[in-house]
């Protein structure tokens, strides 16, 4: 199928249709969850009206929906992994560094992603060239509740992907299809608009060339995300930069070096723990990397195949209600990784990616 042959979406036309989408009583809102938002073009194409608007819950960091590098954030079985422990509440989230790095459920977390990473170093991603895009096909679950009100999840969709990969500044990334009950504009392509002008590749648009050109040590690689995440409010420092190697570890390729570095890196992050059983939007079991502080209102999951370390998906819960005060998690959105490829023009697809 080639890129004519499929429904457009002009940006007049997306915008009012967000704005009275927007106005009206509605089904779907902002994902609250920093690691589903998808870049969502929709919401960015509002970004100022909301970022105007007061706010009643909290507040997300602008997301980019990355499907999942080669792993992705791959899986894996660790006989004996603890369940995660949730943080008490008041008080800051530990700084980089002063979390309880002896204790059992770290040391879980670092076994478990060091071998993720030996697993990652076992695959393969072929260099993309500058003009190609990365074709990805997954499976989501968002968040329809309205702004501000409870987490209400839609149905799981189908949404498929196909992210620029040139690294010179652009002011269309990529575009979205989804089809199915909970698609926002179902079967329509939308531009992946980057507002404020062209975008280079870089940390908020990782190309394949950008994630080869990190460092492949831990530490070097820690440091230098630390450095460039943007830490919004109601966000500690940590756990944006957890959040961070996840958006990384999504829509994306990259060499099997750099992202064996992610997870390893992600390992030193204070907090990072294990959960034994997780699921993504397809059903699938698997096992799980997450962390939660005092100070942010979600917490993330990256889910792996308990035997072969593959990157199934992600789900994330909403921790805090919309006055910050701690909560039983719930549930706000689920993905679930499907079929990823490098192809030569927006609307190419591998063969035979239903199934």
């Amino acid at each position: 199928m080639n890129a004519d042959d499929l429904p457009r979406a002009g940006s007049g036309s997306a915008r009012s249709e967000a704005e009275e989408l927007l106005s009206a009583p509605t089904e779907w809102d902002l994902p609250r969850s920093r690691h589903l938002h998808y870049k969502d073009v929709l919401m960015q194409r509002i970004d100022q009206d909301l970022n105007s608007a007061p706010q009643t819950s909290p507040t997300p960091r602008r997301r980019l929906l990355r499907a999942a590098v080669l792993v992705p954030a791959a899986s894996m079985a660790l006989a004996g992994a603890l369940v995660l422990t949730l943080s008490g509440g008041g008080g800051s989230a530990p700084g980089r560094g002063t979390a309880t790095a002896g204790s059992a459920r770290s040391h879980s977390a670092t076994v478990t992603l060091d071998r993720i990473a030996a697993a990652a170093m076992e695959t393969d991603a072929s260099p993309v060239k500058d003009g190609q895009l990365l074709y990805v096909r997954s499976l989501v679950r968002g968040n329809q509740g309205t702004f501000g009100g409870p987490v209400k999840l839609g149905a799981v969709h189908k949404r498929e992907v196909w992210m620029v990969q040139n690294p010179a500044p652009v002011h269309t990334s990529g575009w979205i299809l989804e089809t199915g009950k909970g698609a926002v504009m179902p079967g329509e392509v939308i531009p992946i608009e980057e507002g404020g002008g062209p975008v280079p590749e870089g940390i908020d648009r990782p190309t394949y060339k950008w994630l080869a050109s990190l460092p492949t040590d831990p530490d070097a690689l820690l440091d230098l995300l630390y450095s460039k995440t943007r830490v919004d409010k109601g966000w500690s420092e940590d756990e944006a930069v957890f959040s961070t190697i996840g958006d990384l570890l999504g829509e994306t390729i990259m060499p099997p070096a750099n992202a064996a570095a992610l997870y390893k890196a992600a390992a030193k992050i204070p907090g990072v723990t294990v959960v034994p059983d997780a699921v993504d939007a397809a059903g699938r079991h698997g096992i799980a990397i997450t962390r939660e502080d005092s100070v942010s209102a979600v917490r993330d999951e990256w889910i792996f195949d308990k035997q072969s370390l593959a990157y199934l998906g992600c789900r994330s819960y909403m921790t805090k209600d919309g006055k910050g005060n701690p909560m039983s998690d719930t549930l706000a959105g689920s993905s679930a990784i499907m079929e990823r490829a490098v192809v030569d023009h927006r609307g190419a697809k591998p063969a035979k990616t239903d199934g």
